[in-house]
Order: C-alpha cells, then structure tokens, then sequence
C-alpha cells in the first residue's frame, strides 16, 4: 500500500533502522531452535514485537520508521543469502574487532551465478510492513548495499574469474530486488556500507588485496550508480557508512578524505548517512565535496554504542560546525549507527534507546523547526 506521508527522506531527526531486540524475540527464536514453537508462531512473535516498536518510534516523534531488523540474526546476511548464487555458512573464524574481538562466525560465500530471487523472503516482510505502518509514517527498508559481496572471502573465481561479470550479475539482481520492493511498497531504502568507509581506512579492511584503492573507489561507485540508474524518481535512497557495529565495538577507523572526493561527490543517493559520533570518523572538511544542492547528510553525531545521553550543546555545536561546509538545509541528524545491527545488540538498555532517539527528534526541532 502507498504512504499517506509525502516522502523527503532522509528526514532532518532519522536513524539507521536496527533496534535492540527484545528479550521477548531472543527466547523466542531460542524455543524455535529447541522445536518448541514452530516457524509461524516466531513470525507472528516478530510481528507483534514490530508492532510495538512501529507504535513507540512513531510516540517519540520520527518520521520514517523501520521494523528493527527484528526478523534478521545479521544486518547484512539475512539479505544476502536469499539472493540466487549466494549462501550463508559458519567460517573458521568471525570478523576481528577493535581490541581483538571476534564475531559471531556466520557469513556468505558465492556458490553460483547471482540474481535476485523472486521469492526473497524480505519482500514479503515489506508488504506486511507497511500494513503495519499504515500510512501514518514513512517505513523505510533497509539492505547491505551491493557492495558487501565485494568483501574478501566471498567471491569464487572460477564461477567469476573476471571481476566485472561478477559486478555486472550483482547490479541487475540489485536492480531487481530495488523493482521488487518498490512494486511492494518501498519508497524510502536504504544501503548498509561498511565496505565503503573501509575503502577510507589506512588499512583496508575484508579485502584481498587483488586492486589498488582507487580502482576499488571506481568499482563501488559504479556498482552503486549502476543499481540506482533506472530508480522510480519516487523512490528515495540513502546510503550508510559504518565502521563496525557488533555488541558496542567497532571495526576500523579513519577520515572520509579518501573517498570523498569521488563516493561522496558522485554517488547518485538522496542521502549518508555518516558516522560522526567520536573521532574514529575524522573531521566535516570532507563534505565540502557533497553537491550544493543534492544529497542530505545525515550526521550520526549521537552514538548507539553507550546510553549516556550527549551533551545537548556540544551537538548543537558541531551541527554548526558542519555547516560551514554543507548548508544547513542539507543537513540532517540522527544515531551514528543502529542499536542492534546484530541480534546481540549493542550494550544499552530499551529506554535508553528511546532516550537517544527522542533527544534527536528533540534537537531537530530546535535547529530546523
């Protein structure tokens, strides 16, 4: 069903779209796993507990909702391995976070051809989505952006010696699931990229070190403009930039210098959403290369990896500072990532949550009106 609300995203009090899953969720997938409810009564579990928190996102004042991530175990591989020529399994080892951390051991890998499945399970969740928004907000979608696949470990080479076939399959099957979600409803989407913002770390991260940066810089942002070509204008997309988001730690870090002068300048989005919550991110001198005039930034000056609250007036002030190299007008605010983009979550309790995403809301009504 089509929204009531006229869609303008990003929206100047936004937020990336995990949230902290639910105790309610974790034993529920937990009896599921032990055979005690069946996979229709974990459906109806999630849909209850989306319900709930479509209700308390639309009480604290935003005006684009999600459902949480609430159905998904990661952020990016729910998504990915119900694509055709990609599945999920457990690695020998996890992602390594600051400080040594390991991940949980999950990811994909690439089996065969890829393309979009029709029958991709997300697509039906959009459709219920959005009965349960019911027009009275805008319900955002969001997905790893194509460039995911790129990471290091997933591609074979003797299904794609050649890397420009693999890009090529990668953006007709994210073109169709763009047209699938959108035939279902979808007018705000959003793209997860961590492979982007590592492509700005010293070191990069995830990758195998086969192409330079540079030639890595041209492959993401022709991936990406290569999906977003044919877009319904009605249809607004965003992209995220993420350092690493798993149980409050983080990745890698480093400046958006590197590829700023040509992701940020050139890549066709209605919005970033970038990550500005501590110094890991560098400095606002990089948006000077965002057009006058095109996409919003959504700054993540409030982080979702601790609950204390931010001081009020710093945020106000570093709001002030970014417009010296973006107008005001171009300017949004949000978390600098989502609360949960695993089913872990990040290490702060539900009102907490809430308390961030209010004080946002809050903020941008006294900067925006």
């Amino acid at each position: 069903m089509m929204t009531l609300i006229k869609t303008n995203a990003p929206f100047r009090a936004d937020h990336v779209g995990s949230l902290l899953r639910p105790e309610r969720i974790h034993k529920a997938r937990r009896d599921f796993q032990e055979g005690v409810i069946t996979a229709e009564q974990l459906y109806d579990i999630e849909t209850e507990e989306i319900t709930r928190i479509v209700d308390k996102q639309i009480e604290v004042g935003l005006q684009a909702v999600t459902d949480g991530e609430f159905r998904r175990r990661f952020w990016h591989t729910d998504f990915l391995e119900h694509l055709n020529g990609i599945e999920g399994y457990i690695p020998e080892k996890g992602y390594i976070f600051h400080g040594n951390q390991e991940t949980e051991r999950y990811n994909v890998r690439n089996i065969g051809k890829i393309s979009f499945n029709p029958d991709h399970p997300h697509v039906r969740d959009v459709k219920l989505f959005n009965e349960i928004v019911g027009g009275r907000a805008i319900a955002k979608q969001t997905i790893p952006s194509p460039n995911q696949l790129f990471n290091e470990g997933i591609r074979d080479a003797t299904i794609y010696p050649d890397i420009e076939d693999y890009a090529n399959d990668i953006i007709q099957a994210y073109r169709d699931a763009i047209k699938a979600f959108y035939d279902a409803g979808v007018r705000y989407l959003q793209l997860d990229d961590v492979y982007i913002a590592g492509l700005a770390a010293s070191n990069i991260p995830f990758n195998d070190g086969e192409f330079s940066r540079e030639e890595l810089i041209d492959l993401a942002l022709r991936v990406v403009n290569g999906v977003l070509e044919d877009k319904p204008e009605d249809l607004y997309v965003t992209t995220h930039l993420c350092r690493g988001n798993y149980q409050s730690n983080w990745a890698f870090e480093g400046s958006y210098d590197p590829i700023a002068e040509k992701l940020l300048a050139k890549e066709k989005v209605d919005g970033f959403f970038l990550e500005y919550d501590d110094e890991r991110s560098g400095g606002f001198e990089p948006l000077r290369y965002i057009p006058k005039g095109g996409p919003k930034v959504v700054l993540g000056l409030v982080t979702s990896k601790r609950g204390e609250l931010e001081d009020r007036d710093l945020i106000l002030r570093r709001i002030e500072e970014a417009s010296k190299y973006l107008p005001l007008e171009q300017l949004c605010l949000s978390p600098q990532c989502g609360f949960a983009s695993t089913h872990h979550g990040n290490k702060l309790t539900e009102e907490e949550q809430w308390n961030k995403l209010r004080f946002i809301v809050d903020i941008s009504k006294e900067v925006w009106g």
